[in-house]
């Protein structure tokens, strides 16, 4: 069972900093990020549409330029919010990227930013259209769908929309047949957010094929 680390293990480090990505990287199958875009263009690693949570400032994402972003303090960490081209460099030899994109139109410049870095990469999303542009600029980059219990019959959407793995929250796996249904059709099974070694150790019951977790040792 893979370990992937959740925003680079968020209850460790200062979620989806460089730090925090550099050392999950090492202790990690893949670390998992979130991407959205900034008022100067870049790309950024960030996963609210506001910096109010992890920063002391406020204000919307898409307001504030990369120059802005970096200037703040994520969590007390002393680092900023750093670009997905400067996230991708952290990430180790080896070790899988997992770039959830928040938002559509942002698949372009995601997968020229890890073509650049060399980067072993996996690209997840909510929304199937977000998905959809993936395939249409990288048609081998592989996909996951993100879902919740809300979703109709989500190892077919997955499997509709070409997807390599499914990553629902980890009760599916649990009270559902979610993990069967997606094995059927060829689907890796990657469960979130777990954040304690029993969760993970039912999820492996489960057969699950990563869990995706806020911890190393789970």
């Amino acid at each position: 069972m893979d370990l992937i680390a959740h925003r680079g293990f968020a209850a460790e480090a200062a979620e989806n900093t460089v730090g925090a990505v550099r050392r999950a990287g090492e202790l990690a199958d893949a670390v998992e990020v979130d991407v959205r875009r900034c008022a100067s263009g870049e790309l950024v690693v960030v996963h609210d549409p506001t910096v109010d949570r992890v920063t002391d400032a406020t204000g919307q994402v898409s307001d504030l330029s990369l120059a802005e972003l970096r200037a703040l303090d994520v969590l007390g960490s002393g680092e900023g919010v750093p670009s997905l081209a400067a996230v991708l460099e952290a990430v180790p030899d080896g070790t899988r990227a997992n770039i959830e994109l928040k938002e559509r139109g942002l698949a372009a410049d995601a997968l020229a930013a890890a073509e650049a870095a060399g980067t072993d990469l996996l690209v997840s999303a909510f929304d199937p259209a977000v998905l959809r542009e993936v395939a249409a600029v990288g048609p081998d980059v592989p996909t996951a769908y993100l879902c919740t219990h809300r979703d109709d019959a989500p190892a077919a959407t997955a499997d509709r929309l070409g997807c390599d793995a499914l990553h629902p929250s980890f009760p599916l796996c649990v009270v559902t047949r979610i993990v069967a249904r997606a094995h059927d059709v060829g689907l890796d099974v990657n469960a979130w957010t777990v954040a304690r070694r029993a969760v993970a150790r039912l999820l492996d019951a489960c057969d699950v094929d990563g869990v995706i977790a806020d911890r190393a040792v789970v």
